[in-house]
């Protein structure tokens, strides 16, 4: 074996041992551990600047019925209830600069996922750090929309297999292409130090589409208060802002109303000037997390809120990624996302209760849906999701995921939607992290 091949082998090993212990959390994290190189050897310095991190999720996953329409990982095909699959499979590269005394300079980021489904980039970002009072940061490229708590939960730490119908729905691939400053200070006698605040301007289709559509871009805002701890409890929140729309390609603008007859119902507006006005685009969120340490667990809750208005079509409320030729539809949504966590014994065993819900048209109700002249549609049907799940970690790097998703819809009046779908589902998740 020659020497360069034995050197390039240590430094795999090497660069693989001292970065298997870190990864992040939250999509938009900066991890303190990127300061620290001293373990590694001197021969090894020129790679003392990159830090890789990884995951994987195996798992199996069983439907109510064939077919089953599923925000668990998509839907189950035509004639299937049973499936294996590699839900994720990711490898990320930091490449990180800091300056003398040690604070943050500049990151690079790269992270591909990789699974039967094909190959994606998801993130591919620079940041820039302020180095005189080492406050601020500019980021730009692909990554993690400022918006909301369980968006920017990591899904190598999130305690659910998958983000709630709401969070897919309006924040498909949680990513987007855009520029943001961020102010979170980096020093840790500064007395701001639990406040962090992102601002930024995005395309708006997220990783949809291959191009931006149109010139309107989101405004997207969040405002972080970190934990704080108080006595045994510690406490945290934020509140998050998006404003943004995109281009109507049609003259046809449907808005809730109400018929004569007292149905709620869509209105037209068919004016020539609708043909590229902006189709309003706006969320609001808030979330606040609680948990409570004790020496042998933990015990957490979170609650998460949105509310806002969504432009979409007949069929969908998803933003889309390529500029829409139907008709534009404008609904009120909201939503929610609450999740308890209890160690049992332990911090090996881990209980799971989630509930989230997403109410794509708060203005109607199951039984308005579905009447004659109305236009309402199985879109603005409201779905509600209790998942109950048990973890169990068995090292830092390595946990089992048994998780069962209990998904409610509204009865309406149209066909196939006069009771409740049989679509639960059943996950076993293996999921291994470096």
């Amino acid at each position: 074996m020659s020497r360069t091949l034995r050197r390039l082998i240590i430094t795999g090993l090497a660069v693989f041992f001292y970065t298997s212990v870190f990864s992040q959390r939250y999509l938009s994290e900066l991890d303190s551990s990127l300061f620290i190189r001293d373990t590694i050897r001197p021969f090894l310095k020129r790679f003392d600047n990159i830090r890789m991190t990884g995951y994987i999720q195996s798992q199996l996953q069983l439907a109510q019925s064939e077919g089953a329409k599923s925000y668990n990982g998509g839907d189950f095909s035509q004639f299937s209830k049973s499936r294996f699959m590699l839900r994720r499979a990711r490898v990320r590269i930091d490449y990180f600069v800091t300056t003398k005394d040690k604070f943050a300079k500049a990151l690079f980021t790269f992270q591909v996922d990789a699974t039967e489904r094909g190959v994606n980039v998801r993130d591919m970002f620079l940041r820039l750090y302020e180095t005189k009072h080492h406050n601020f940061a500019l980021t730009t490229g692909i990554f993690a929309r400022p918006f909301g708590f369980e968006v920017n939960l990591s899904s190598a730490f999130r305690e659910a297999p998958e983000r709630g119908r709401m969070s897919q729905i309006l924040m498909p691939s949680e990513r987007d292409l855009g520029a943001m400053v961020s102010f979170e200070p980096q020093d840790r006698n500064n007395k701001l130090r639990w406040l962090k605040v992102d601002a930024g301007v995005f395309n708006g289709q997220g990783l949809s589409g291959t191009t931006d559509f149109d010139s309107r871009k989101d405004f997207i805002s969040r405002v972080t208060i970190k934990p704080l701890k108080i006595s045994q409890f510690e406490l945290s929140g934020g509140l998050s802002l998006l404003q943004g729309g995109w281009r109507q390609a049609t003259k046809y603008v449907f808005t809730p109303g109400m018929a004569a007859n007292g149905d709620k119902i869509f209105t037209v507006d068919s004016s020539l000037s609708n043909i590229g006005k902006i189709a309003p685009r706006k969320y609001y969120g808030a979330d606040i997390q609680v948990k409570l340490n004790q020496g042998w667990g933990e015990t957490e809750l979170r609650i998460e809120y949105w509310t806002g208005k969504q432009p979409g079509s007949a069929t969908s409320t998803t933003n889309p990624g390529s500029l829409p030729n139907a008709p534009v539809y404008i609904r009120d949504f909201n939503g929610a996302f609450l999740c308890f966590l209890q160690n049992i014994v332990n911090k090996k065993h881990q209980l799971l209760i989630k509930y989230d819900w997403y109410d794509p048209d708060r203005n109607v109700k199951g039984n308005d849906i579905g009447k004659p002249g109305t236009n309402l549609s199985s879109t603005d049907i409201r779905y509600s999701t209790l998942g109950i799940g048990y973890i169990y970690y068995f090292s830092d790097y390595t946990k089992l995921v048994l998780y069962y998703d209990i998904v409610k819809n509204e009865a309406t009046q149209l066909a196939g939607y006069t009771g409740n779908l049989k679509d639960n589902i059943f996950t076993c998740r293996v999921q291994f992290r470096f």
